[in-house]
């Protein structure tokens, strides 16, 4: 999950890669999104135009209020943040100021991506007794 203030190249270098990582980790159920908080005008069109541009497949690209969504307390002086998760866990969290999203910074991040890449639920499987059987015919 990213958020981002603006649009910038570090922004769409690190969206590249991430979409990349999605894409290669599909066995492990990885999602990816992110949300531009803007109230800029035709911010959806750019996203888009931007998506198609860069072969954006795998990473959904959003937009929200420049408060970003009620109950994330997304900082308000971040201008790009990312949230590495597993079932709301979260497993790393970056936070860069304007201009501090650097080639270093995305390799810090990527860095981070095998802390969600499990091919189990959180905890392992679940127990047997939980494991239901498929009917067939109903």
């Amino acid at each position: 999950m990213i958020f981002a203030r603006e649009i910038s190249d570090p922004l769409t270098s690190l969206v590249k890669q991430i979409d990349s990582a999605t894409a290669a980790h599909a066995d492990k159920k990885m999602g990816s999104f992110v949300v531009v908080l803007s109230d800029t005008k035709n911010l959806d069109k750019t996203l888009a135009d931007l998506a198609k541009k860069e072969k954006v497949e795998h990473t959904v690209l959003s937009v929200d209020a420049p408060e970003g969504p009620k109950g994330y307390k997304v900082d308000k002086d971040a201008d790009v943040t990312v949230v590495l998760y597993v079932k709301r866990n979260v497993k790393a969290n970056h936070a860069f100021h304007k201009g501090e999203l650097t080639a270093s910074g995305i390799d810090k991040i990527m860095a981070d991506l095998p802390k969600i890449l499990t091919s189990e639920p959180e905890g392992g499987p679940p127990p047997k007794s939980d494991i239901k059987p498929k009917r067939s015919g109903s």
